[in-house]
């Protein structure tokens, strides 16, 4: 028998989902099988509504090499495990021959623990553990969720959180699950033979594809413990997520709450010496956090660097002393040592490495409002450690021993590849070196008409944006524009001081409008009910950049703020500018440009998401129009019919709005 070839392949995988073949979606599985076969990278763009997961899963099947595909949002992994690879593996089954097997795995905190959850809860102030159950009053919210828990964890198949719908709060889901560093071991547990995240594990190691986030990712790439079974073939959709969740992974916090956390962990099983002794040191670290003034610490202050070195040292002593006891009296010891050692290790990790001090990390105070209370008294700072980049890290530990294929919707800044490239730690594409990947960039365009479907409208006329500075003439102009569009609006909005702003005066202004606010229900909530009414806009920040698919007449403007450029305060994009300046490149570009392009592609991409729609991007920010860098930011967004005539988009907004309102009445 022949084999099947690429197109076949394809066309059946499409058929099986209920798709339509498009043009970029077979250029793009033709570039992924050669990347594949060449044991090359590739970034591919491709569009909304290109089918890109068909684009990458056909080739990667055909392929028969063990296949990680590591996506950043949960929305994503879902549609994944539950819609395309099995409607995809029961077409290709027939042509192929061969039925691959596929698999979700994520880190170990996302599964039930079945020993917490029988056993109980370590607890802080007490010996030995307690029944997190019989503690937290039934009738309370925290009571509620932990019985919800447990009769969930007896029917559930696979544990993982994401699974319990609805979801409980972080605070609940901390009593019945561990981290890696906390959990005993499957042969040390007596709950190991039926532990949810070792079966996940054992499921994934059989697999030809498993389906991952990029923590975990990332977790397996930087620190170096193997937790992703063995691949040939990586894909890393939504990618342009990639490098901030590798930076995330990689960055370290020390706050006093978790510090005196470790101290009265330790207290149970450390000797009297050496707990005074990290009691001491915790409680000098605490007294200099009190006093902290949040920012860039380009040297470590000698008082801040003594605290530090006494509270690493206090902590090897704890962990020798921990390591050599045994106390009968404490109730189920393993479990409360490992609790205990995972909390003083990751103290003494943070203390460490700030102590010995990298020129390639960023150290910086943060302080954060304290939401109130004695359980929050520790929330005001922390003192945080990252990597001034993470792209030698990852063209190190990515880019070696495997063929990887990167995609997203927004890969192409500023008309190339090469701006996402660098931070990958890539060379520009199509130079060689010793230790520069070969790659590739192939953008296989979009399916949507953006110059006949979409209009980019730039706000000229209005002030340019001061920092934190009065915008009333922003404000009528949104108020025009909502009134214009008959509602259907997503404001996206730099900070949530602005949306919040925003809300609450447009609330007043037009009252014929509802206006959702991000934070005041949870974002599955807020999408849904901006997308049940026409007439309701939705205003918010960050995750609405990028997490609303709404298609259809509920979102037909999309409203940029300013744009988005990081905080100029933020201290780890100002060092990273910093260090691009002091290489000879421009650190305003490669950094804070870069990022406002990324997000305003991710944010004009909310408009389109289907052939039928119709709308308006508006940026209320004169600088795209008038700044030098405007043209790179245009050249970052779809390709929509350009303007800064006012009364020109008022009218299409009105035509557009009546077009919409015309077909609700003929589908009442």
């Amino acid at each position: 028998m022949t084999k099947p070839s690429l197109p076949e392949l394809l066309h059946a995988a499409v058929t099986a989902v209920g798709g339509t073949e498009r043009p970029g979606q077979v250029t793009m599985a033709e570039a992924v099988a050669e990347a594949i076969d060449d044991a090359s990278h590739l970034l591919v763009q491709a569009g909304t509504g290109t089918g890109k997961s068909l684009g990458y899963l056909v080739p990667a099947l055909a392929q028969g090499e063990r296949v990680v595909v590591a996506t950043a949002t949960l929305a994503l992994q879902r549609q994944l495990v539950e819609r395309d690879l099995p409607r995809t593996v029961e077409a290709l089954h027939p042509l192929l021959r061969r039925r691959p097997e596929f698999a979700m795995l994520k880190g170990r905190s996302n599964y039930v623990c079945l020993h917490r959850l029988h056993e109980g809860v370590p607890q802080d102030e007490e010996e030995g553990l307690f029944d997190q159950f019989e503690a937290a009053a039934p009738t309370s919210k925290l009571g509620q969720d932990l019985l919800r828990l447990r009769d969930w964890a007896d029917e559930t198949e696979n544990g993982d959180r994401d699974d319990l719908t609805p979801g409980v709060s972080d605070r609940a889901w901390s009593q019945v699950s561990v981290s890696s560093r906390e959990c005993l071991g499957a042969t040390k547990c007596a709950y190991g033979a039926e532990c949810f995240a070792e079966t996940a594990r054992e499921r994934a190691k059989l697999a030809d594809v498993v389906v991952t986030n990029h923590a975990l990712l990332a977790i397996d790439a930087i620190e170096g413990a193997p937790v992703l079974p063995q691949h040939e073939v990586l894909i890393v959709d939504e990618a342009h997520e990639l490098v901030s969740r590798a930076t995330g992974v990689a960055t370290g916090e020390l706050t006093p709450g978790q510090v005196n956390r470790a101290v009265r962990r330790a207290a149970k099983l450390a000797d009297e010496k050496a707990a005074d002794q990290l009691q001491t040191a915790a409680e000098g670290f605490e007294r200099l956090m009190e006093l902290a003034l949040p920012g860039r610490l380009e040297e470590i202050p000698e008082d801040l660097g003594y605290a530090l070195m006494a509270l690493r040292d206090a902590c090897r002593t704890v962990i020798s002393a921990i390591g050599g006891t045994r106390d009968k009296s404490v109730q189920d010891e393993d479990a409360v040592r490992k609790q205990a050692l995972a909390s003083v290790e990751s103290v003494h990790d943070v203390a460490e490495r700030i102590t010995n001090g990298s020129e390639w990390d960023v150290v910086w105070y943060e302080r954060h409002e304290p939401r109130g209370g004695a359980a929050y008294r520790h929330s005001g700072a922390s003192l945080r450690v990252a990597p001034l980049s993470v792209s030698d890290l990852l063209r190190e530990k990515l880019f070696s021993d495997r063929s990887v294929v990167l995609t997203s919707a927004t890969l192409k800044l500023g008309g190339d590849f090469n701006g996402v490239g660098a931070s990958l730690g890539l060379g520009p594409e199509g130079t060689e070196g010793d230790d520069l990947p070969r790659w590739k960039g192939v953008d296989v365009g979009s399916p949507f008409d953006y110059p006949r479907q979409g209009i980019l409208y730039v706000a000229q006329h209005l002030a340019r944006p001061a920092r934190d500075g009065d915008r009333a003439d922003m404000l009528d102009e949104l108020t025009e524009l909502i009134r214009a569009a008959g509602g259907r609006t997503l404001g996206l909005f730099s900070s949530m001081r602005a949306a919040q702003l925003a809300a609450e005066e447009l609330r007043s202004r037009i009252p014929e409008f509802p206006i959702l606010l991000q934070g005041e229900e949870t974002l599955g909530e807020l999408i849904k009910n901006f997308a049940a009414d026409s007439k309701t806009c939705l205003f918010g920040t960050l995750s609405l950049w990028q997490g609303v698919d709404v298609p259809g007449p509920s979102c037909q403007l999309v409203v940029m703020d300013k744009i988005p450029f990081p905080r100029p305060d933020d201290p780890l994009t100002s060092a990273r500018q910093k260090a691009v300046e002091e290489a000879g490149g421009n650190g305003f570009m490669a950094v804070a440009a870069t990022h406002a392009a990324l997000l305003m592609a991710q944010g004009a991409g909310r408009l389109v998401r289907a052939t039928g729609d119709r709308g308006v991007v508006a940026v209320l920010d004169q600088r795209l129009a008038t700044a030098r860098y405007g043209s790179y930011l245009k050249a970052s967004l779809p390709d929509f019919w350009f303007t800064t005539d006012r009364n020109q988009v008022r009218r299409s907004l009105a035509a557009i709005d009546a077009a919409a309102g015309q077909a609700e009445s003929q589908a009442d």
